[in-house]
Parts: structure tokens; C-alpha cells; sequence
């Protein structure tokens, strides 16, 4: 099925949408930007330079995605997320010549496969969220996040886990987790979290 493009975005003629992916009004893709199969970009969303989303993920409305942003498969980006790229933003140089593209090195943010981006978060690169965690609406990622973990704050720091259902993860046992709506279960060992031998 072929990708279905409002009139009113601006799609760079090197970006490549994926079959079934639906751009929506003044949404912006750079130039050599690959979106995957059955991509959902909103309205105002941008799509920086040579970015990668992975099929099946979600950007909503008014969502910046610098790059060199790597999205993985079924990534949810919420409304208004930023994704930054420069970890030491000025206008100018010291000596008040303005800043030209050689003056400085984009850094990405990458998001693993199944993980969610809050409505408003801003991830500071260079930053990775993994797998199937869950960065809460408003928080600023200054750090890593481990996977299937739940962060929250100004900086964002870790309340918890969540399963591959985006729900909160509840202690059965010590170190052992369920997911209730799925009924995974998940040990945690040395800080991290496995999905236990038998589940999904």
C-alpha cells in the first residue's frame, strides 16, 4: 500500500516513506530521512536530515526529531517531544562570528524497539532509551534509560518498570516482576530486567 502524503507537507524528494505510513498536515521530512513501513508522522511534526524511524512507530503532532535521531520498530513519540542534537548549543562562536554547520557535531538520541516518549519530554543527546521503557509526559533525559524502566522528573530518574503492555510492572516476588495485563513475568538482575524463560 502506498504511503499517503497531506498536500500540505514538505517532503524532501531523497526522504524515503515506507508503505502505508501516513504524513499528516505541514509535517516536515528531511532530507535523506528513512520512515518505515506503517509510520504515523502528525501535524507540524519534524523529521531532521538522515533520521531513521523503524515501522510501526508513531510521531505525534508537533514533535522535533533532530537528527541524527535512530528510531527502532514501534517506537511512540508524544505530542510535542523534542529530541535535541547539539550538546552545547550557541548562536555564535567565542568570538561572536555566528556558528556555521562545520563550527559543530550533531549528536543523536537513539530509542530502541517498543519504547515510549511522554507528550513534552526532551531528550538532551547524546542519549538511549531502551527497549519497551517508558519516558514519562514533561521529563528531561539527561542520562540513559535502561530497558522496560519507567523514568520521570526534571532530570528524569527511574520510579520503576513497565512491560511490553506499557503498564507498571508489580513485585510478586524479590527482584521477580509481573506485567498484569499480559501476565509476563520479569527478573530483575544486577539492575536490569529479563523477561523470565516462557513468556512472550
Amino acid at each position: 500500500m502506498s504511503p499517503t502524503v497531506h498536500d500540505s507537507a514538505d517532503i524532501a524528494g531523497s526522504a524515503k516513506i515506507g508503505s502505508g505510513s501516513k504524513i499528516w498536515h505541514h509535517a516536515q521530512v528531511r532530507e535523506n530521512a528513512s520512515i518505515g513501513e506503517n509510520v504515523i508522522v502528525g501535524r507540524g511534526a519534524y523529521i531532521g536530515t538522515g533520521v531513521e524511524i523503524g515501522p510501526n512507530s508513531k510521531i505525534q503532532n508537533y514533535s522535533l526529531i533532530y537528527e541524527p535521531a535512530h528510531l527502532g520498530d514501534g517506537v511512540f513519540i508524544g505530542p510535542a517531544v523534542v529530541l535535541t542534537n547539539d550538546t552545547y548549543p550557541r548562536a555564535v562562536n567565542p568570538d561572536m562570528t555566528a556558528k556555521s554547520a562545520s563550527d559543530w557535531t550533531p549528536v543523536g538520541v537513539a530509542i530502541k524497539s517498543g519504547a515510549a516518549i511522554g507528550a513534552r519530554a526532551v531528550c538532551i543527546a547524546p542519549v538511549t532509551i531502551g527497549e519497551w521503557a517508558t519516558v514519562a509526559a514533561g521529563a528531561v533525559v539527561t542520562r540513559d534509560v535502561k530497558n522496560y524502566a519507567l523514568v520521570a522528573g526534571v532530570p528524569a530518574r527511574q520510579i520503576g518498570w513497565v512491560g511490553k503492555s506499557g503498564h507498571r510492572l508489580h513485585e510478586i516476588d524479590d527482584k521477580l516482576w509481573k506485567d498484569t495485563v499480559t501476565g509476563d513475568i520479569y527478573a530483575e538482575v544486577d539492575g536490569h530486567l529479563k523477561m523470565t524463560e516462557g513468556t512472550n
